[in-house]
């Protein structure tokens, strides 16, 4: 697995510990079964942004944290130049730039995600709160609640992060699209 996603693992791991909980409580905060956050945090498993989301929320520790292992120190408010947001490449097909890494206590997550064009299955998640997307680049087909819909340039989509969903690249093209976590 990749480094990047090894040293994510190291932090949920260096979390539980920290928080001196058992893995079922854990996974509970997560949403996934014990069996799955195992593999996450042991490194073998891709780690999904919503099991870091869901975790963030339930244990009040920044996202970002989890993500990039820097805590945020902006309360003002925070820049994010053209191209300059931090970015983790959790798999070969997402790419993840956060908007907003540095500002402590956020009520949203802004990220630009990149999604390459790939013959996987689209994989679907879950987790709390709300999410908005819109598309600035290419076309995708995202799966939400077992309906799916394409969207395309300009187009955008708020939703219930708590159904199932998931995107995928179209045309063999790369899709950019900000995705804002609430």
């Amino acid at each position: 697995m990749d480094d990047k996603i090894r040293q994510i693992a190291a932090r949920l791991h260096g979390l539980r510990e920290a928080l001196n909980i058992s893995v079922k409580e854990m996974a509970d905060a997560a949403m996934v079964s014990e069996e799955e956050y195992l593999l996450c945090e042991n490194g073998e498993k891709d780690i999904p942004v919503s099991l870091l989301h869901n975790i963030s929320g339930h244990f009040n520790v920044e996202m970002t944290a989890l993500l990039f292992g820097e805590e945020p120190r902006m309360r003002t408010y925070y820049l994010t130049r053209k191209g300059q947001g931090v970015a983790i490449e959790r798999t070969k097909a997402y790419k993840y730039q956060s908007l907003a890494a540095g500002f402590a206590g956020r009520n949203a997550d802004p990220f630009i995600v990149t999604v390459e064009p790939c013959d996987n299955p689209i994989c679907l998640n879950t987790h709390a709160g709300q999410e908005f997307n819109y598309v600035i680049e290419g076309r995708m087909l995202l799966e939400i609640n077992g309906k799916e819909l394409i969207l395309e340039e300009g187009d955008s989509l708020y939703f219930n992060a708590e159904l199932k969903h998931g995107m995928k690249a179209l045309d063999n093209k790369t899709v950019r699209f900000l995705a804002v976590i609430i």
